[in-house]
């Protein structure tokens, strides 16, 4: 029989390879050494080979560990390479202490793993074992085999999936819909700066909803528009640069009732963020091209709203431009004017992210929403409270958050609540020339908090949270079923949110 890493496996590579993923759970405590688990697919699978696979698991090594694959040649004629991976323990389900559903943070960890494998083998096509939960193996699936490779010349197998058997269907398609939502805001925040303007990131997002029906409408303003609604503290960030800012509007209407009240995503849209006049360090300066990655998951996560027909209607802000120095750049001390007449003065012009919001936030209660959340790439002082453990939380609503909460535990993309006290709005409010200061009075204390604070000044609604997402703009290694790169967190929790208001109310 053969082995694993089969010498010979060479030779089907003169032709289009087929791969298959299958799952085995770990043995329970109790039970003896060489005790296997096999998901349901995988006993069919094993069964029409009279065993031969389960005989082969035992053969080749220690049991699997969860996340850990292990690959058999030439066992069946449909399929000459099989991955095999480790979910860990059945029925783990929902963790307390991790606020996650382990059992489907596993799946997606242990079929990314078997996928990618096989894409190292060159098979350009993969079926995959549902693993109890379609829908988790889906996503793993698709977000593990992402790679932004558009601009090299020598690129990875691109890789087509389909589920294995025909259980859970509409489970695996919605999976595949979470996944390249997701995959699609990776795409826009890994995109060089160059490439991915305030103007070329309104054409992506139109055309990925040109191909949907009249409920759904685009609106790319223009600089005359954003002058004319007096959004002075977005000018204020755009004028230092060459590129036209451009303030997008989407419209997902997918509610029966056309009177529903909307739920309001506002996204953080700097293009590239140099810092302005205070400059940023150049080490590391080239990740700023995800600075609009609160844009990109707001605006990701309504073409997958749309995609999935969900039935609520949702509207998208997204303040578009690059804060460049210039000679035309805002100047440390100046002070700007806010949509809603509030002077800001701007002491640091590296804390743009909150003066483009701050006008956002100001237009979108025109359309009497039923709550809020703006998502922002804001401080790097979340990413040193949480690192990209999750995203934080401000909220001033204990509803909002708990459906937040909760939508995050179901897809593994975790929320944190975070402090949103008076002490933080005193820093901001204290300020020499204005009505504000666009950073705390304490600049290195309490970043993130400062920030919320800033922006909570520019919201009335009862139902209001602020995603800072800096923590999890990025991914090394510590989500496994993500390459090194932009994550394009957290759009799949952003997804369900939006699906639970739907169906729950």
């Amino acid at each position: 029989w053969p082995l694993i890493n089969y010498p010979s496996a060479a030779r089907w590579r003169q032709r289009p390879l087929s791969g298959l993923v299958l799952g085995v759970f770990e043995k329970k405590e109790e039970e003896e050494e060489g005790t296997l688990h096999l998901t349901e697919a995988a006993a069919g699978f094993d069964k029409s080979l009279s065993g031969k696979l389960s005989e082969l698991l035992k053969l080749s090594g220690p049991a699997l560990k969860n996340g850990k694959s292990r690959v058999f040649y030439g066992l069946h004629k449909d399929f000459p390479c099989v991955a095999v991976v480790g979910l860990g323990k059945n029925n783990a389900g929902v963790c307390g202490t991790e606020n996650w559903d382990t059992s489907k943070e596993n799946i997606r960890q242990a079929v990314s793993a078997g996928c990618r494998l096989l894409q190292d083998l060159e098979v350009s096509h993969v079926e995959v074992d549902s693993c109890g939960d379609a829908q988790s193996a889906a996503e793993g699936a698709v977000l593990g085999l992402f790679q932004y490779d558009q601009l090299k010349s020598k690129k990875k197998t691109k890789v087509t999936t389909q589920l294995h058997g025909s259980a859970d269907v509409v489970g695996w398609e919605k999976g595949v819909m979470y996944g390249e939502g997701q995959n699609l805001a990776r795409l826009l925040m890994e995109a060089p700066a160059n490439h991915i303007t305030p103007t070329a990131f309104a054409k992506t997002i139109e055309e990925k909803l040109r191909r949907f029906f009249s409920n759904k409408l685009c609106r790319c303003r223009p600089q005359a528009w954003i002058e004319e609604q007096q959004m002075g503290a977005f000018l204020s960030v755009s004028k230092g640069s060459e590129e036209p800012p451009v303030f997008l509007e989407l419209h997902y209407n997918g509610s029966p009732d056309s009177k529903q009240p909307p739920l309001l995503l506002v996204g953080k849209g700097i293009t590239f963020d140099s810092g302005g006049i205070s400059l940023k360090p150049s080490a590391s300066m080239d990740a700023m091209r995800a600075d609009m990655g609160g844009a990109a998951t707001v605006c990701a996560s309504i073409v997958t709203a749309a995609s999935l027909k969900l039935p609520v209607n949702i509207i998208g802000l997204a303040p578009l431009c690059e804060n460049m120095p210039s000679g035309k750049a805002t100047k440390p001390g100046d002070v700007v004017r806010a949509k809603n007449g509030k002077t800001i003065q701007v002491d640091n012009t590296d804390a743009e992210g909150r003066l483009i919001l701050a006008d956002a936030l100001c237009y979108g209660h025109v359309f009497n929403p039923r709550a809020i959340v703006n998502v922002a790439t804001l401080t790097g002082a979340m990413d040193v409270a949480l690192g990209s453990a999750a995203a934080g939380v401000f909220t001033n609503s204990d509803w909002l958050w708990e459906q937040l909460h909760r939508a995050s535990v179901v897809t593994g993309d975790r929320v944190w609540r975070m402090p949103l006290f008076q002490h933080y709005t005193k820093q901001v409010t204290d300020s020499q020339l204005a009505d504000l200061n666009n950073i705390g009075k304490y600049s290195r204390s309490g970043g993130a908090c400062t920030a919320a604070a800033f922006l909570r000044e520019f919201v009335k609604a009862p139902h209001w949270a602020h995603l800072d997402i800096a923590g999890v703009m990025s991914n090394k290694d510590e989500i496994p079923y993500l390459r090194k790169g932009m994550s394009g967190r957290p759009t799949r929790t952003l997804v369900e949110f939006a699906a639970g208001l739907a169906h729950n109310g």
